[in-house]
Parts: C-alpha cells; structure tokens; sequence
C-alpha cells in the first residue's frame, strides 16, 4: 500500500520542519511544504496530495479563504492547524463548518516540544482524513436561520425547591436524545441539530460528546446556538436537561446523566481518560443507560475510534431505541462501524433521515 502523500501549508518554518520530521517518522510523505496558499497553489496543481496540513491564520490568504476554494474546484481531505486562542477556536470551527476533516492545536508556549510529540495528534488526524469519505466532506448549502424557541425555562434554571414541584412536572423531560460524534461531528452535528430545530416543535432534550478539547466546546456550543435557534449550552455541572435545549461536553470533562426526582441533570467530573478520550461517549452513554433506559434515543456519529459503542450496547440493553449512521454519510466510519459490528445499534441510518427517525423513536 502506498504512503499518504501530505502537503504541509504553514507561515512558520520551524512549524513546517517539525511537522515534516514527525510526519516523515510515521511513513507518511511529506511531498509539497509551503509558507501560505499562494505560494502552495502551483506546487499542489503540479502534483496534488491526499491530505493537506492547513494553518489557520497566514499571510496573503487566509486558511478559511483556501479552504472554501479547495472545497469549491478540488475537494481534499484537510487538517487544520490553529492555536490554543479564542479567535483560533472560531476560526478553525469555520473551517471544519467548511469542510475540514480534523484540526490539530498548536500551543503558543511549548511550541517546539509539541511538535516533537508524536502523542500530539497530528499523525492520527492525518491517517483519519487520507480515509475520509469525500462526499461527506461537502458542506451542504446553508438552511434558513431557525426561530429560536419560545418557551423553555432560562438558559440554566436551578434544580427546583420541593415548593416548586408542580412547575417541576410540568417541565419534565419524558424522553432524551444522546449523541456522540469524533472526527467530522462538527458538520455532522451542525446538519443533525438544524434538521432538528426545523421541526415546528422543540426536540426532546439533547446530551452531545464530541471529541474536542476544552477551549473548543464553548465556541462550538456558541455556534450551534447561533445557527440552530437551540439552547445549546456548554454543559455545567447540574445543567438539566429540557427541551429544545442541548448540553454539549466540556472539553477535558466527563459529562454523565443523573436523575433528580423526575428531572433529568447533568454532572460534569475530572477523571482518567477512557478510550483515550476525555470527554468519553462511553460515560455518557453508559450513564443515560443506567438513569434513563427505554426513556432515551442514542445514536453514534462519524468517528474515528470505537468510543461509544459499548455505551450504546448497554442503553439498548436497557430498552433504548439505538443507531449508528450510515458509512456513506460519515466522513469516517469508525464509531458507527463498531457499534455496528458489536450490535449496539438497531439499524444504520443517513444523516438526511437521522433527525426524523431520532424524534419517531422519541416519541413512541
């Protein structure tokens, strides 16, 4: 089998040597290096690459502006690199809306150690996207901006008071979804959560793990707020979970389902890594499994990885209604693929139907 052939876009050349080294080390070739896009672009129409290596913030072009022109006349698996900054979190969120594949952070002290890091993500998010499913990679043209939703308790109500029982009833959550995404979930769950919301009612509440680290969570939570109308939240320790409402995991956290009285909260907890992954769909899953049972819907996204598939064995195992995406809508089907082949998923279902057959399975 042949090596993947990498072309390595970034303003730094110390950035480009070691991502090079550390690329080369692992068997990948690394066939184009280049110091911004315009200089990039006659090397890549000269012999073009299975991956590129994207910076995020350069000079001349910008690595959104290629991007969009990359997606436009020759769709290519890329991987982004941005650093650990608030502005590098939205603008690498737009870039993986756009189309990226995976994104790599870059510290800005410890730089130099980080990239002699073989542990530091590259090489895995690199081998993920020469995998990647293309087709799935396209964005799909924009939907109109959803309507928020009307009613609902505020953006994070208190755990009612025993005087409050009444009000308490009337807010509580029958059903829930849960979900779990890894590489290629942020477009995935952008369609999911805008199919959802352009339903005339607000969907059950929603508990989403998507591998990420903890500077993303919140701008991802802040953006699917934005483009869905949802009250989408980076989660807290004791957000409830309501509909029309979505908690996303802490990058860095383990978020797991609780139940208080007849309302269902959310703990957020430090913890070891599991699957290699913290936040881990397992927990999640597992923990919706145990409080909620036959009163959940779960579903596993693209992934690279198997985390969440026992999770989503053992909510079946409880009477939850369980699927996995198809492959051919995943841009790495990984995850669903092993909760396929452990049977934790009743059927496989297409991104474009997922939101209609979540909210059937909710509802019965």
């Amino acid at each position: 089998m042949c090596a993947l052939r990498v072309a390595v876009i970034d303003d730094s050349a110390v950035v480009r040597k070691h991502l090079t080294e550390l690329l080369e080390k692992a068997g990948i070739e690394v066939c184009i290096t280049a110091s911004d896009p315009l200089f990039a672009w006659p090397k890549l129409q000269a012999d073009w690459p299975d991956v590129i290596v994207l910076d995020v913030e350069m000079p001349r072009m910008d690595g959104i502006s290629f991007l969009r022109k990359l997606m436009a006349e020759r769709p290519t698996p890329v991987v982004m690199c941005s650093t650990l900054t608030e502005a590098g979190c939205e603008t690498t969120l737009q870039a993986l809306a756009a189309g990226a594949v995976s994104f790599v952070t870059k510290p800005k002290i410890g730089l130099r150690s980080f990239l002699e890091d073989a542990g530091n993500g590259l090489v895995a998010a690199v081998t993920a996207a020469g995998r990647a499913n293309l087709r799935a990679l396209v964005p799909m043209p924009p939907m109109p901006p959803a309507t928020p939703m009307a009613a609902g308790a505020p953006a994070r109500a208190p755990l009612p008071s025993p005087a409050d029982t009444n009000m308490a009833m009337a807010q509580t959550t029958d059903s829930l979804i849960a979900l779990g995404a890894s590489t290629g979930g942020v477009q995935t769950l952008e369609s999911l959560l805008r199919q959802l919301a352009a339903r005339n009612a607000a969907p059950p509440g929603i508990v989403i793990v998507q591998h990420m680290p903890a500077q993303f969570t919140k701008a991802f939570a802040e953006r699917l707020r934005g483009c869905t109308g949802l009250d989408v939240l980076e989660a807290k320790d004791g957000d409830r979970v309501l509909p029309g409402r979505v908690l996303i995991a802490p990058g860095a956290h383990h978020m797991m389902l609780r139940r208080s009285g007849a309302q269902y909260l959310v703990e957020v907890r430090d913890g070891p890594l599991v699957n290699h992954h913290r936040p881990s769909v397992d927990v999640l899953l597992r923990s919706v499994a145990q409080c909620a049972g036959r009163n959940a819907v779960g579903a596993l996204l693209t992934g690279m990885g198997d985390d969440g598939a026992r999770g989503l064995l053992a909510m079946r195992k409880a009477g939850a209604h369980t699927y996995a995406q198809d492959e051919a809508s995943c841009v790495v089907y990984g995850m669903p693929k092993a909760a396929v082949e452990m049977a934790a998923a009743e059927r496989s279902v297409p991104l474009a139907e997922m939101a209609e057959v979540l909210l059937g399975a909710a509802r019965a």
